[in-house]
C-alpha cells in the first residue's frame, strides 16, 4: 500500500464574506448573542465552502470518502460536527468518522495519524480531515488579564486536505506524508494546566494562559525533537548530538546541550502562529533563518492564530508566494493545550507554484516593514528596561 497522498486548499478569511453572512455578528452586536445557531453558521460559512472548493479542485465525489476525520477543540455540538458535514455532503452510510474535541492547537497532524492510521486498515479509499476552531461561543467577557490575551489572537478560518492510499493517486498527489510524531507532556501539573479553559471569579468562561506556558511550550519542543531527530537528521548531525549527550552524562552535567541543525533535514518549516513569542522562540532555539520563518510571519499578521488550521494556511503561502519543489521536505509543527507539541513530516512529490486565493493581494512588502518597524520598537522597549533613565537629584 503507498503511503497517503494529500491534496490541501485552506479557508477563506472571514473579512473577505459579506457582512450579512459573517457569523462574528455574534459579537459584534450591541448585546453579544454566542449561541448555539451562530455557531454552527460559523462552521458551516467557513467549512462547507471549503470542503466544496477541494472536492472540485481535487474531482473526487463525497460519496467516495470513506474516512472522515474533523478536530475542533471548543465547539462539539449534538449531532457532532462530523454528522453536519455528512449531512451537507450527502457521504454514504458506511463512513468511517471521528470527530476530535478538546485537543487544542496542536490537534491538525493527530487528526492526520488518525486517517493515516484508518488508511493503512482500509485500502482503496480517501480519507478528508477537517482542521478548525470556532469563535462564536469561546469569546471572552470578562476583564481577568491572563484569559483577555486569546481574544487578541484568535481568528475564524478552517482548511480540508485530503488523503488517499490508492495507486493511482500517486502521480497526481502534491505531498507524500513520511513522519508523525506526537509528544504530550499531561503528567506533568504546569504542562497541564498552562493552558485552561474555566470560570473567572464572575462566572465568565475563557482560557486561561499561564506565566508558565513559554517554558513548557520549549520543554515539550526538546522532547519531540528528540524523538523526531533521528528519523529525519543526516547521520553527521546524530553522531554530535549523541556525543554531546555522553560527554554531558559522563564528564560535565554543565555542558551546553547541542542543538541540531535541522535546516540539514527540513527544506520549509511551518511553525503553528500561536503568537509572535512563539514564533520568535522556535526560530532561536532551533536556529533557523528568518526566510523559514517568514511563512509563519506572514500568517499571523494576516490571519491571526486560526489554531490547528493554521500549519495549512502557512503551507499555502509557501505554495503560493515561494513555491515548493520536487522533493522538498516539509516540516509542520503544532502547540496545544494539554500540553502537547506535535509534528507532521511530509515530502513533495511534485512541482508546486499556484495562488491560494487565501493570499491573494498579499502585500509582502507592508508586512515586511511593519515587522521591522515592530523589531525596532521592541528593541528600544529592552534597552530602557536594561538602562532605566537615573532620577534626576534634587536640590539640597
Amino acid at each position: 500500500m503507498l503511503p497517503p497522498a494529500m491534496q490541501t486548499m485552506c479557508s477563506l478569511d472571514w473579512k473577505t464574506v459579506e457582512l450579512q453572512n459573517d457569523p462574528t455578528k455574534a459579537l459584534a452586536s450591541i448585546a453579544p448573542r454566542p449561541g448555539m445557531k451562530l455557531a454552527r453558521e460559523e462552521f458551516e460559512l467557513v467549512i462547507f465552502s471549503t470542503v466544496h472548493d477541494l472536492l472540485n479542485k481535487t474531482g473526487v465525489r463525497a460519496k467516495d470518502i470513506g474516512i472522515l476525520v474533523v478536530n475542533c477543540s471548543l465547539f462539539n455540538p449534538t449531532p457532532s460536527l462530523c454528522a453536519m458535514v455528512i449531512n451537507h455532503f450527502k457521504m454514504r452510510s458506511n463512513i468511517i468518522s471521528y470527530n476530535l474535541s478538546g485537543m487544542g492547537c496542536s490537534s491538525s497532524p493527530i487528526a492526520i495519524d488518525l486517517a493515516n492510521q484508518m488508511l493503512q486498515l482500509y485500502s482503496g479509499t480517501y480519507a478528508l480531515v477537517i482542521s478548525t476552531e470556532n469563535i462564536t461561543q469561546n469569546w471572552y467577557f470578562g476583564n481577568d488579564r491572563s484569559m483577555l490575551l486569546p481574544n487578541c489572537l484568535f481568528r475564524v478560518g478552517g482548511a480540508a486536505m485530503l488523503l488517499s492510499n490508492r495507486r493511482r493517486d500517486g502521480l497526481r498527489a502534491k505531498y507524500e506524508l513520511q513522519h508523525v510524531v506526537r509528544t504530550h507532556l499531561g503528567a506533568k501539573d504546569e504542562a497541564y494546566g498552562c493552558i485552561f479553559q474555566t470560570e473567572d471569579d464572575d462566572d465568565n468562561v475563557g482560557v486561561r494562559l499561564t506565566k508558565e506556558l513559554m517554558a513548557v511550550a520549549g520543554e515539550a519542543l526538546k522532547v519531540n525533537v528528540t524523538t523526531l531527530g533521528p528519523l529525519v537528521l543526516p547521520l553527521s548531525e546524530q553522531a554530535m548530538f549523541i556525543l554531546n549527550l555522553i560527554m554531558r552524562k559522563t564528564f560535565n552535567k554543565k555542558l551546553k546541550p547541542y542543538i541540531p541543525d535541522f535546516k540539514l533535514a527540513f527544506d520549509k518549516i511551518c511553525i503553528h502562529t500561536g503568537g509572535r513569542a512563539v514564533i520568535d522562540e522556535i526560530e532561536k532555539q532551533l536556529k533557523l533563518t528568518n526566510e523559514m520563518v517568514e511563512p509563519s510571519r506572514a500568517v499571523l499578521y494576516r490571519y491571526g492564530n486560526v489554531s490547528s488550521a493554521s500549519i495549512w494556511y502557512v503551507l499555502a503561502y509557501m505554495e503560493s508566494i515561494e513555491g515548493v519543489k520536487r522533493g522538498d521536505r516539509i516540516w509542520q509543527l503544532g502547540f496545544g493545550s494539554g500540553f502537547k507539541c506535535n509534528s507532521a513530516v511530509w515530502r513533495s512529490r511534485r512541482r508546486i507554484k499556484n495562488m491560494h486565493y487565501a493570499w491573494e493581494g498579499f502585500n509582502i512588502q507592508e508586512m515586511r516593514d511593519h515587522l521591522e518597524t515592530l523589531a525596532v520598537h521592541k528593541q528600544k522597549h529592552l534597552e530602557q528596561k536594561s538602562n532605566p533613565e537615573q532620577k534626576p537629584k534634587q536640590a539640597p
